[in-house]
């Protein structure tokens, strides 16, 4: 059982009922709605009676569940809501600036930068669900881009403090859980910890596979355009590959840069509709993305919709893609490997329905079941732990 691995503590006992926990979930900041996001979203689809904690928020990109979070000073600050990675520096000073939080069951922090520095009561138990140890941190470099050019240098030295505080922080948790395996090796690199691994919910009830549906010649990539996705290198690899069409879909700060190199055999459709894109999804014969994610995804929208997946024998990649069952795993992001995958994606008779059922395995169902079973044990794990701590 998860609680009794974590704690040693035995939690055969009767749990608590979700719906009666007193809960908090603090998130490091809402101004898109994107991955990290509809997780949380999921998370209070699972606790709807949860107070949701942010630092910074802008409620006319968010659904209704996410917009009404309790933002930090931060928010109030001009310009931090457009450009919020200007204010990294602030974001430890935004949560250690809160009152710690007490009369609660369970503590969870959903964490890619931040987050888990919640202040929380000794007595309550701390759930880190960590998208990836901070990026800004630990890989600055695929980060980069996203500060101005004149505080490149300067931030880069501020993120060696950053690497330390961030260590020692991930102290204060109490259950780490990773988005991916390899994430959970990050983590047991970076605070030495271990994590459970828990996927992230995919909307594989919308992203479905339709046998109805041709597949049509051409290939698909979807992201943003930034530099540790590697667009620039997929697009070089078209160019060399004038009998096959690659579709994007996306922007980013790239995106200028990308299209003035890209061949007559690449298109930009811009940003798409979620029906747009699912239609794309089930037409493509192979979704392509050579980015070392965190998880991605994108990757598994693709599958559930019966594509076969090019990816990168790394990161988030390898808990989706089984090499040459349901798509194609390169050892490296380069021109001469993505083409070399490309043609061998185009080569294998895939059994598009086969993998359209791998991809269900990344259902909103199974996160909220995984979810609910690690709550309900750490809590349950704290409540024995404390009770033996008072009767002793």
């Amino acid at each position: 059982m998860v609680a009794e691995a974590v704690s040693g503590v035995d939690t055969r006992s009767a749990r608590p009922a979700l719906a009666d926990l007193r809960v908090a979930i603090a998130h490091d900041w809402l101004v898109q709605y994107a991955g990290s996001e509809r997780v949380v979203e999921a998370m209070l689809d699972l606790l709807p009676q949860a107070q949701l904690l942010t630092t910074i928020v802008r409620p006319d990109r968010l659904p209704p569940l996410l917009s009404t979070a309790q933002p930090s000073f931060l928010d109030r600050i001009p310009g931090a809501r457009r450009h919020h990675e200007l204010f990294l520096p602030l974001m430890p000073l935004s949560w250690r600036l809160r009152s710690p939080l007490a009369d609660l069951d369970v503590v969870i922090s959903s964490s890619h930068a931040c987050a888990k520095a919640i202040r929380v009561d000794p007595a309550i138990p701390h759930i880190c669900y960590c998208h990836t140890p901070m990026r800004y941190a630990w890989d600055f470099a695929s980060e980069a881009e996203r500060f101005p050019r004149g505080l490149r240098s300067s931030s880069r030295l501020a993120m060696a403090a950053f690497r330390r505080w961030d260590r020692d922080i991930s102290d204060r948790v109490d259950v780490f859980v990773a988005n991916s395996s390899a994430v959970a090796g990050r983590i047991k690199q970076f605070y030495g910890r271990d994590a459970l691994v828990v996927h992230p919910p995919v909307r594989t009830n919308f992203f479905t596979y339709d046998p109805a549906v041709e597949r049509e010649d051409f290939f698909l990539f979807v992201g943003r355009f930034v530099a540790y996705k590697k667009a620039d290198a997929l697009i070089d690899a078209f160019a060399a590959l004038p009998h096959h069409r690659l579709v994007v879909v996306g922007g980013g700060p790239q995106l200028s840069r990308i299209r003035a190199r890209a061949a007559a055999n690449v298109t930009f459709a811009g940003n798409v509709s979620d029906v747009e894109l699912r239609e794309l999804y089930r037409r493509t014969r192979g979704f392509v993305y050579p980015a070392d994610e965190d998880f991605g995804i994108a990757m598994a929208e693709a599958q559930s919709c019966g594509a076969p997946i090019l990816g990168l024998a790394a990161g988030g990649a390898c808990d989706i893609v089984e090499d040459g069952s349901d798509g194609v795993l390169i050892p490296a992001p380069t021109t001469v490997r993505i083409r070399e995958g490309v043609d061998k994606l185009a080569q294998c008779d895939w059994d598009h329905e086969r993998i359209g059922r791998r991809g269900r395995r990344f259902s909103g169902e199974r996160f909220r079941r995984e979810l609910r079973r690690i709550v309900g044990e750490v809590v349950a794990s704290s409540i024995a732990r404390n009770a033996d701590a008072v009767g002793a």
